[in-house]
């Protein structure tokens, strides 16, 4: 028998796992995996929603497969139809769930006609099917997905209104001039913009949404809702199974959870106190983790021809003597691509983070200490995640931005400033180190500096701080 992998999840991180093992990969959603981060090209018509379809996997997925329960006893996990799948080595790739805010109107499961999320392709095929010219819509939250999605309903025609509780968008990201040009843009696609604007309720009529209520007793009329609120980890299914879950899912640096047969990657994991609910890291951890179980795969196989055919479970979830796996690659890290025409707008694929050093044992695992590792095993020692994102309209506006953008005191600051382009850049340095930075409108220095920061290395003593945003960041 070999070693069954199953993988609960068909989001960015789970469909990476399935396309470099064969995996038995459990999909809620009806659709093949596909790239999230362009759902707001399909909102605005850009792209078909078969377009933004990801790379094929090694094994067919089980589409609408929903895993309602795990039992670590029996190394099953129950579907909402009623089958059991059972694994030896379980990852839990469930991603997140949108925030749902507290407002009056807004209660129970059903959400009022003309209300949205935007979080699955579902939610983007909803949507487009309500707007049309002319459609009043509401977006509530001003981060990157509000922004985002303000922007698709304005590009359809919508009369779109955006409101964010915080002094700007983005502000999580960018600095506050930064933040400043972003809102332009914005409001020249057409976007009417409010900040420190809290909405506090919804009114509806035949069950229908008709307004947004604000705090301050303004009311906005709208036909369609988005919620843009952010995101939280999907932990029920880990939690009820009885894993150490804090606002995700607590993971080592080769992403296993408090039972060692079972891993958690993507949204839905916490490593070193961090959840990331970013494409990049996903990645990341999802390379990672297949080469972690690419050895488990490939011990088997000489636990097999050690031992014959003999199955033998050790206490920490590996398998010895399995016989040999189906075909499997083993592959370096690749960008993603959602389509053949576009540059996914997150962060780039990163090589995984391998460092010859063993981690401590865990007091926290239920079946003891950890195996035995090679100094050169896998591991995962966090990902410096870049956000970037392209808006359209009749002047295309790019932006990216990574590290702390606001300057602590005795750090250095470089800003450059065109107006007339709309173009800002800047970089702040702490000592001799490139501790984060902002652009806007001109990313032709965006690899550059991305490469600085993320190596987290010491910037020459030759090169003028000005140099970091030149086209070359600085090099020769």
């Amino acid at each position: 028998m070999s070693t069954r992998i199953v993988v609960v999840g068909g989001g960015t991180a789970g469909a990476r796992l399935a396309q470099r093992l064969p995996v038995t990969l459990l999909g809620e959603e009806p659709h093949a995996p596909y790239n999230r981060v362009l759902l707001a090209d399909v909102l605005a018509g850009r792209y078909a929603p078969e377009v933004i379809a990801l790379p094929g996997t090694l094994e067919p997925v089980r589409l609408g497969t929903r895993a309602v329960r795990i039992d670590r006893a029996a190394r099953t996990v129950e579907c909402a139809d009623g089958s059991l799948v059972g694994y030896d080595r379980l990852v839990l790739a469930t991603g997140s769930n949108p925030v749902l805010p507290p407002l009056r109107g807004l209660r129970g499961a059903a959400l009022p006609a003309g209300v949205h999320p935007f979080r699955t392709l579902d939610d983007c095929l909803e949507l487009r099917a309500l707007v049309r010219p002319g459609v009043r819509a509401v977006v509530i939250g001003g981060g990157l997905l509000g922004v985002s999605a303000a922007r698709a309903l304005a590009e359809r025609g919508a009369d779109v209104v955006l409101t964010q509780q915080g002094e700007r968008l983005m502000e999580r990201q960018l600095d506050e001039h930064a933040s400043a040009l972003l809102r332009e843009h914005v409001e020249a696609l057409g976007v009417e913009v409010h900040t420190e604007c809290r909405v506090s309720g919804l009114r509806q009529r035949d069950g229908a949404v008709t307004a947004v209520e604000l705090a301050d007793g303004f009311v906005l009329d709208a036909q369609v809702v988005v919620l843009a609120c952010g995101v939280r980890p999907r932990v029920a299914l880990a939690r009820e199974a009885g894993l150490s879950v804090a606002t995700g899912i607590v993971v080592d640096d080769e992403l296993r959870t408090s039972d060692p047969a079972i891993h958690a990657i993507g949204d839905c994991a916490e490593h070193a106190g961090r959840v990331y609910g970013l494409a990049g890291p996903a990645l990341d951890q999802a390379d990672v983790l297949a080469d972690v179980l690419a050895d488990v795969l490939a011990a088997s196989v000489v636990g097999n021809r050690s031992a014959g055919a003999e199955r033998v479970g050790t206490t920490d979830g590996t398998l010895a003597g399995a016989s040999a796996p189906r075909a499997w690659t083993r592959t370096a890290s690749a960008s993603p691509s959602g389509c053949g025409q576009a540059q996914e707008p997150s962060a780039p694929a990163r090589a995984p983070s391998r460092v010859p050093t063993r981690p401590a044992q865990r007091d926290d695992c239920p079946h003891g200490a950890d195996a035995p590792t090679t100094d050169s095993a896998p591991r995962y020692k966090g990902t410096r995640a870049l956000t970037r994102l392209t808006l359209g309209g009749p002047r295309p506006l790019d932006l990216a931005a990574f590290g702390q953008v606001t300057a602590e005191p005795g750090d250095d600051v470089v800003q450059l400033t065109d107006s007339t382009r709309s173009a800002y850049r800047k970089v702040v340095v702490r000592g001799d180190r490139l501790v984060g930075g902002v652009l806007l409108g001109d990313l032709a220095a965006v690899g550059a500096l991305a490469r600085a920061w993320e190596g987290d290395e010491a910037l020459p003593d030759e090169a003028p701080l000005l140099h970091l945003l030149t086209h070359d960041g600085g090099s020769s």
